[in-house]
């Protein structure tokens, strides 16, 4: 199909944007053929040392190398690699080699050199800036290092900058456009489900979004928000969203972990997002023990908690759990915009920083607008943030404000 063919000109990186299953791993996989591989089995090709870099090395080894659509698969007999399992590398039999990266480890690259190199889903990479830099550095042999990158779209940095730059090109193509090679029963479920929906713009047409208009939280107001080291915090929560039904197509049960620093007037304090150890179709005592188990790995002194619509249940389900827990229900009196907004201006003051690998809750935040929410489903992680926010920032801060103005 076009889109999998590499454009004409003099390029550094041709990105592949699609849809799940649109053939960006078979597009890849035939780039790097194209570059090692001569005319002959033992002729050399352009290139001779090519990096595969992807989320982790379990990802790089079982699609880039092993999949249906992988290297491995792709290559005729005569012309097929060798795995070398102790070097985590390739070998073909002209002598070319291939060898794979984790992104989660940038330092890895700081060292080898190659001349080609092949990037799968660049979008999802919780440290993408930091591993495409790294490997930036070593594209340094030949006369024309290339790299292939083929990703869903995400409204992430690393992309939107590449997608930017002037050597780079790009394809597109809709999980559609490879609707022979995928099961018919896949594509009339997820259309029905997903057809017309922020998600199914990114996961099926493979389009990169911007931020939703009249959105709460921006991308460029997130990426401001990220890095840094996380200071010595004075508190530290745990906020639940609970989903009272199961099934699965029940809601996820958002829990977020956040941290403060409350030193000085309020105006000087600083929030930190931790962890969104949000859950799946878990039923009570799964979202129960997974907040629990987020509570023991952050050192948390209270779980927070919506209830709303599971009532007395929630801090029934939680106590079976752990009868010693320190628990405070909330309960929502106003809606979800109203309450969020507060929690939106505390970003929009630099009063909260992130962590990394917070990629699903921040598409969330994105769809959360001053009309309501515009993704699937329901916002949960949102709801769990904003109510992790109200008890470390806003409630505190009202707290600390009343007695002065009573002085006054």
């Amino acid at each position: 199909m076009e889109h999998q063919l590499p454009p004409e000109g003099d390029w550094r990186a041709w990105v592949i944007l699609g849809g799940r299953g649109a053939g960006k791993t078979r597009a890849g996989a035939e780039w790097v053929r194209a570059q090692v591989e001569g005319s002959r089995p033992m002729d050399e090709g352009r290139a001779r040392r090519v990096a595969l870099v992807g989320e982790t090395y379990d990802q790089v080894r079982d699609v880039m190398a092993f999949g249906d659509s992988g290297i491995l698969h792709c290559s005729p007999p005569d012309r097929r690699p060798q795995w070398k399992a102790s070097e985590r590398k390739l070998i073909w039999p002209n002598g070319a080699e291939a060898q794979t990266f984790s992104a989660q480890d940038p330092e890895a690259l700081r060292g080898p050199q190659f001349d080609a190199a092949w990037v799968d889903e660049l979008a999802k990479w919780k440290k993408g800036v930091e591993a495409w830099d790294m490997l930036q550095f070593a594209l340094r042999l030949g006369e024309r290092p290339q790299v292939c990158v083929t990703t869903t779209p995400r409204n992430v940095k690393v992309l939107k900058d590449l997608l930017a730059a002037r050597s780079t090109v790009q394809t597109h193509a809709p999980t559609e456009a490879n609707r022979a090679n995928l099961a018919e029963s896949f594509l009339e479920e997820v259309r029905a489900r997903y057809a017309g929906t922020r998600l199914g713009r990114q996961e099926l047409d493979g389009v990169l979004l911007a931020d939703a208009e009249g959105a709460l939280w921006t991308g460029a107001m997130l990426e401001t928000a990220r890095g840094g080291a996380v200071p010595v915090l004075d508190r530290v929560v745990v906020a639940l969203d609970p989903s009272v039904s199961g099934g699965a197509g029940a809601d996820a049960c958002g829990i977020v972990v956040v941290g403060v620093q409350m030193q000085g007037p309020p105006q000087d304090w600083c929030a930190w997002v931790l962890a969104d150890r949000t859950v799946k179709w878990a039923g009570p005592n799964g979202w129960a023990r997974a907040a629990i188990a987020a509570m023991d790995e952050f050192g948390a002194e209270r779980l927070v908690a919506e209830v709303n619509q599971g009532g007395q249940l929630v801090e029934e389900v939680l106590r079976q759990v752990d009868p010693l827990l320190p628990f405070k229900a909330v309960h929502a009196a106003r809606g979800k915009v109203a309450r969020a907004e507060p929690v939106a201006a505390l970003y929009e003051q630099g009063r909260v920083r992130h962590v990394a690998g917070l990629t699903d809750l921040e598409e969330q935040m994105c769809q959360m607008t001053a009309r309501g929410y515009e993704g699937p489903g329901s916002p949960d992680r949102v709801d769990a943030l904003v109510w992790a926010m109200h008890e470390v920032m806003i409630a505190p801060a009202a707290a600390w404000r009343r007695p002065r103005l009573r002085m006054l």
